[in-house]
């Protein structure tokens, strides 16, 4: 099961960690894991290329992510990757809906 852990304090997304497997399918055919890594790649390579800001990233090939934001943005930057960081919370979280059994997401402080 691929477990995705946003750290937020409110609604304010500081970070969040992916980690696991979907075992949907057989390595290279599961589209439950494709998926989660297509819709998180691709909100973080957006943010650091749309926002210039440069995330602490964590990553192991054991299928293990991990991103942390920047605390001291400016005001249009943070607002920038706030917007950004919620649609990949989006994406993933209509991946769980319809996959619940291979991909969990939880919110923590």
């Amino acid at each position: 099961m691929i477990r995705v852990t946003i750290h937020q304090t409110d609604s304010y997304i500081k970070g969040f960690e992916m980690s696991g497997h979907a075992d949907f399918a057989e390595h290279g055919k599961d589209l439950v894991c494709a998926g989660a890594s297509a819709v998180s790649f691709g909100a973080v390579n957006a943010i650091m290329e749309l926002t210039g800001i440069e995330p602490d990233i964590e990553q192991a090939d054991s299928g293990f992510l991990k991103i942390d934001f920047p605390e001291n943005m400016d005001k249009k930057t943070d607002e920038q990757v706030q917007l950004l960081v919620r649609a990949m919370v989006i994406s993933l979280e209509t991946i769980e809906h319809e996959y619940a059994d291979f991909i969990k997401i939880t919110f923590t402080a």
